[in-house]
């Protein structure tokens, strides 16, 4: 009798999911002419195309949102969650304060993991990212009690041990360099701060601040279609070297 065949062994699918910030009602930070939830969502569809097209032999992609829509924060984290994704990349524009002396001048770029924030400056953008909770009528339920306001509610991040820092460290690491050597941008380095959406998702999770949109030639790079395509290019760099790396 002839020999059985071998089963061939299926190729293990991996996936990215793709977090756009804000959206609909929650329209993040403002340029002159720029917002945040527009360049987010161009960002995120230009860098999930180039994954379909380069890497569509093992890697999947998910986005939270793919159109001009508002979603919570843990609904982002939901969709990351359910979906079974193997690394989340949320993908957000940075801006300080209109007292702020550096206001105009103020650039580059940060990739963030999940944990207690080692700087003012780091506390600062994560209560920014994380009072989009306030939108909510019943937040405080949502959220456990958690108050995006209040630094003392921060002290979750440092109990909390992330099962996942290594790799998300590793991510970012790589995703700061190429967005630096690819895109352009200032080095203001891979930081730590509590995210709330990084802390909710169960897998390998940055939170990317591509830039200062309250730079006016920051501003004009981000919402250009050519600055928008190098962000895209150096985070989907950034994914190749990360899946070449575990996929060894």
């Amino acid at each position: 009798m002839p020999a059985a065949k071998k089963k061939a062994k299926a190729v293990e699918r991996y996936t990215v999911v793709i977090d756009p910030g804000h959206g609909g009602k929650d329209i993040g930070c403002r340029g002159k002419k720029g917002r945040e939830k527009d360049i987010t969502l161009a960002v995120a569809k230009l860098l999930g195309e180039k994954i379909e097209k380069g890497l569509s032999d093992k890697l999947d992609v998910v986005y939270t949102r793919n159109t001009d829509r508002y979603l919570t924060l843990q609904e982002r984290a939901d969709v990351a969650n359910n979906a079974n994704g193997n690394l989340f990349i949320s993908i957000h524009v940075n801006s300080v304060d209109k007292k702020n002396k550096k206001r105009t001048t103020i650039h580059g770029t940060s990739v963030y993991t999940c944990g207690l924030h080692k700087s003012d400056n780091s506390l600062n953008v994560a209560m920014r990212e994380n009072s989009v909770m306030e939108l909510e009528p019943d937040y405080t339920e949502t959220y456990q009690g958690f108050d995006p306001d209040s630094s003392e509610s921060y002290i979750i991040f440092e109990l909390s041990q992330n099962l996942h820092m290594q790799q998300s460290v590793k991510f970012a690491s790589l995703a700061q360099n190429r967005l630096i050597k690819t895109a352009g941008r200032g080095d203001m380095e891979v930081r730590q701060a509590g995210f709330w959406v990084l802390w909710a998702t169960a897998m390998p999770s940055v939170l990317v601040e591509l830039d200062f949109i309250c730079n006016p030639r920051v501003e004009d790079f981000l919402t250009s279609k050519a600055g928008q395509e190098k962000c895209a290019q150096a985070l989907y760099e950034a994914v190749k070297d990360y899946y070449s790396q575990i996929d060894n």
